[in-house]
């Protein structure tokens, strides 16, 4: 985890996703084109890293849907959030282990690009 922890982590989604999420109460899409349940966690970012996330994820994105950004207060989980790295020594990404409860996501944001 690092040293200035956020106080909230994003997650950039597509908007029917996330309304869908709404009406369940609960969203579970690890990253795009990939559910909480194949991956076993869900992918998220610092406001540092969310644009190069969004480049990697979503640069060649020209879906019918707009791109918004969750975001979403830890405290309000009730699951686990681990910061890891994709190999040893790497730089670590934020990771939710369960589904993001809908009102732990405090923010919801346009992703302009």
């Amino acid at each position: 985890m690092p040293d200035n922890e956020p106080t909230t982590v994003l997650h950039i989604t597509e908007r029917t996703l996330w309304d869908a999420a709404r009406e369940r109460g609960a969203y579970e899409w690890s990253t795009r084109g990939r559910t909480l349940q194949e991956e076993g966690f869900i992918h998220c970012s610092t406001r540092t890293q969310l644009p190069r996330v969004a480049a990697f994820l979503y640069g060649s994105y020209d879906g019918p849907d707009e791109l918004v950004v969750l975001e979403v207060d830890p405290g309000r989980l009730g699951v686990p959030l681990k910061y890891e790295a994709p190999q040893p020594g790497g730089e670590e990404f934020p990771h939710i282990y369960g589904p993001i409860p809908v009102d732990a996501v405090v923010g919801v944001e346009t992703w302009a690009g």
